[in-house]
């Protein structure tokens, strides 16, 4: 039973040691899977767009990171579709996108990511950025108005 009483159906919990990586750029998943690698997560890689989907319904990661700028996965399109299902519109996600890309930050905070950070940012605090989304999902995204 969870905290209100409620019996807790166990397809909808959310797996907070699972993280989908919806990141083709092998720079950047290299440091997703550096800064993850101890034994308190597990990465699962969306190699495809239909992974997207697919896999946040099998898994029910606890985050999803996104690379907004990946010519091979349409993260826009994803987010629409992980917010459009019930079952998997509450799952936190972060996004990183090149800082001067103001249309594309404003573009993902409307389509509800959780929070977006500049590649660099990323790329330096992945594992404090994850932990962050997961704890505070409901956070407003990262402010683009200093770009």
């Amino acid at each position: 039973m969870n905290t209100t009483g409620h019996h807790a159906d166990k397809t909808d919990r959310i797996d907070k040691k699972t993280i989908l990586v919806a990141v083709t750029d092998l720079f950047f998943y290299i440091k997703v899977r550096d800064a993850l690698r101890q034994p308190d997560y597990q990465l699962e890689k969306a190699r495809a767009q239909q992974d997207i989907l697919e896999k946040s319904l099998a898994v029910r990661p606890g985050a999803i990171i996104f690379n907004m700028n990946d010519v091979a996965l349409n993260a826009f399109q994803a987010l629409e579709q992980l917010k459009a299902d019930p079952r998997l519109k509450d799952i936190p996600t972060l996004a990183f996108a090149n800082h001067e890309e103001v249309e594309t930050w404003n573009h993902a905070r409307a389509l509800g990511v959780t929070k977006i950070v500049s590649r660099n940012e990323f790329s330096g605090r992945t594992r404090e950025l994850v932990e962050e989304v997961m704890k505070n999902h409901v956070v407003a995204s990262e402010s683009c108005e200093s770009l």
